[in-house]
């Protein structure tokens, strides 16, 4: 089955990332999970405007590209976890790499910088 998703990705290295990354949520989810493990519910309110069966979706196909793990606990209420794998974590120069580049064109058009999350060091350090 890994062989048959191989021959199904483009030749061409960008477009095989933006496959894996192209839509917003997914940037959203990987930049909120390099920050550490996450419940559904802290996705939701992270992310803000997406639909549960949007985020309950993207998250499917993340994990099934091997980009996050998830853990489910059987525990009443049902409690899911979401963390990236060390896939996923490789994909952290490029978000890096998005947000400088974020930051300079908002910089050119005069805006103010952003202020990184708190948690961000944490993410910096692995």
């Amino acid at each position: 089955m890994e062989q048959e998703r191989m021959q199904e990705l483009p030749a061409c290295p960008v477009e095989t990332t933006l496959t894996l990354i192209s839509d917003k949520w997914k940037v959203l989810i990987l930049r909120d999970l390099l920050q550490g493990t996450k419940r559904f519910g802290e996705l939701k309110k992270s992310i803000g405007h997406i639909t549960q069966k949007v985020l309950t979706a993207q998250l499917r196909e993340m994990e099934a590209s091997g980009l996050l793990t998830r853990k489910v606990y059987a525990e009443v209420p049902p409690r899911v976890e979401y963390t990236l794998t060390e896939l996923g974590y490789s994909l952290k120069p490029i978000l890096d790499a998005m947000w400088t580049w974020g930051e300079a064109y908002k910089s050119s058009r005069g805006a103010a910088p952003a202020q990184p999350p708190a948690e961000t060091e944490a993410a910096d350090a692995l």
